[in-house]
C-alpha cells in the first residue's frame, strides 16, 4: 500500500472510531428506555412482541431504500440489535 493510501486508510479509520463512539452513546441511551420498558411488563411472555418486530423491520427497510442504504445490512443489524435486547431483557427480567 502507498504511503497516500496508507494515510487515506488511516482517516478514514479514525472516522469509524468516532462514529463507533457515537454509536456506543446511543446504544446507551437506548439501553436506559429498554430498562424502562423493562419495567412495564408484567410477565416474561410480553418480552417478544412479533408483531411490533415486524413493523419495526419494515419500516427500517423502506427508510433504508429511501436513504440509499442497502437494505440487508440494516436489516442484519436491526434483527440481531432486536434479538440482544430481547436476550437483554429475559435476563433482567425480574418476577412481579
Amino acid at each position: 500500500m502507498s504511503p497516500i493510501k496508507k494515510k487515506k486508510l488511516n482517516k478514514l479509520r479514525n472516522e469509524l472510531d468516532s462514529l463507533d463512539n457515537t454509536l456506543l452513546k446511543i446504544i446507551k441511551k437506548r439501553t436506559a428506555i429498554v430498562k424502562q420498558v423493562l419495567k412495564l411488563k408484567d410477565y416474561k411472555y410480553q418480552i417478544v412482541d412479533k408483531k411490533r418486530i415486524k413493523i419495526i423491520l419494515n419500516r427500517i427497510k423502506k427508510k433504508s431504500i429511501k436513504n440509499k442504504i442497502d437494505p440487508k445490512i440494516t436489516n442484519h443489524i436491526w434483527k440481531n440489535m432486536i434479538k440482544s435486547y430481547i436476550d437483554y431483557e429475559r435476563r433482567n427480567f425480574k418476577s412481579k
